[in-house]
């Protein structure tokens, strides 16, 4: 692909999503899409939630009518284009958990069928071993999950669209390494879209991205990560994709081991999450997210190195990093938690 090419693409998705941005917010208001304060909220006003739309629409955009992309990346338009949808309808009627919960399986179950599967998994310890049956399965685990993840690290303005464009700066980091051109274009595609939409969502923010928006970034980051092992087996090792996307993996898993802790149900929820802990500890709202950004691109940062050293030290790394989150979390209250939780509204 042409030089030229790419700068026309990158853009291309910044300015629409420019441009759409202040579009997007005023149809939220008009279709009713707004987002009200409540006891779990940090925003005073109502805002309006279904500004993802303006990422959404400048990605597509610029995949479909300029890259013209083909092969897997069908199925990630196809997929996008269903859990964008189910979270609009959600940031518009509030669907009942399982009933998004079908949705988010529908659109895996799209990209699966175009070839975004995971076949095999890389071993940290040299080697490799086929899935097999448990392929689809797998596959489908890992979309739904890093779609919820990047949902539930939406609390604060920018963050989950700053964390997501880390993360897809860090894959296309890794593609241009390991020679997947292809992929790094889409996922720079995915940066600058989010670029466009960023100054409307940062603190303190005129919209919010809705579950239309974050499940629809969860959705692309998870399929970029598949796509990007698809030539060969030591293209992403078995841990760079949890790595790159630490903050909302960690934050989900902590969430759920909380509250099975403390014996309430999972899908409760509560005012822990690692953004609600450093506002406890004093951190202001734009300082939280600034903070949890660094975190995200020193997780970024480890992924890139592991991907130029051998395995015996990649292992001692990924030990240390490991103990290193677990540490932390305990050390700010993200395993016990710290509030008590009350509100009954389902959190999915």
């Amino acid at each position: 692909m042409a030089a030229h090419l790419y700068i026309i693409v990158l853009l291309s998705a910044f300015v629409l999503s420019c441009l759409t941005s202040p579009l997007v917010i005023r149809l939220a208001f008009k279709i009713g899409a707004v987002d009200r304060p409540e006891e779990r909220k940090v925003h005073t006003h109502p805002m309006p939630r279904i500004g993802g739309m303006a990422i959404f629409v400048s990605f597509l955009f610029c995949l479909i009518f300029i890259l013209k992309v083909s092969g897997p990346f069908t199925g990630l338009i196809y997929g996008a284009c269903i859990i964008f949808l189910v979270g609009l309808l959600d940031d518009i009627f509030q669907l009942s958990p399982w009933l998004k919960l079908l949705g988010q399986i529908a659109a895996a179950s799209v990209a699966v069928h175009y070839g975004i599967v995971v076949h095999f998994l890389t071993n940290p310890f040299d080697g490799g071993f086929s899935l097999g049956f448990l392929s689809i399965p797998l596959t489908i685990l890992w979309i739904v999950g890093i779609s919820n993840a990047i949902n539930l690290i939406d609390g604060l303005d920018g963050l989950a669209a700053g964390v997501s464009a880390i993360a897809a700066t860090t894959m296309a980091v890794i593609f241009i390494i390991k020679g997947q051109p292809e992929a790094a274009v889409v996922a720079f595609t995915l940066v600058t879209a989010i670029a466009g939409f960023l100054p409307f969502n940062f603190y303190p923010a005129k919209t919010f991205m809705g579950d239309s928006g974050s499940n629809f970034l969860g959705f692309v980051l998870a399929c970029l990560a598949i796509i990007g092992t698809a030539k060969s087996a030591a293209l992403i090792s078995l841990f760079i994709p949890i790595i790159i996307l630490a903050i909302p993996i960690f934050d989900t898993f902590f969430a759920i081991f909380r509250r099975v802790y403390n014996q309430v149900p999972v899908f409760l929820p509560d005012r822990d999450h690692l953004h609600h802990r450093l506002m406890a500890l004093g951190m202001s709202h734009r300082r939280s997210v600034l903070i949890i950004y660094g975190i995200s691109s020193f997780f970024s940062l480890i992924a890139i190195v592991i991907t130029f050293i051998s395995s015996p030290k990649a292992n001692i790394l990924l030990a240390l990093l490991l103990l290193l989150v677990f540490l932390a979390a305990y050390k700010i209250g993200l395993l016990s938690g710290e509030e008590h939780i009350t509100t009954p509204r389902v959190e999915a």
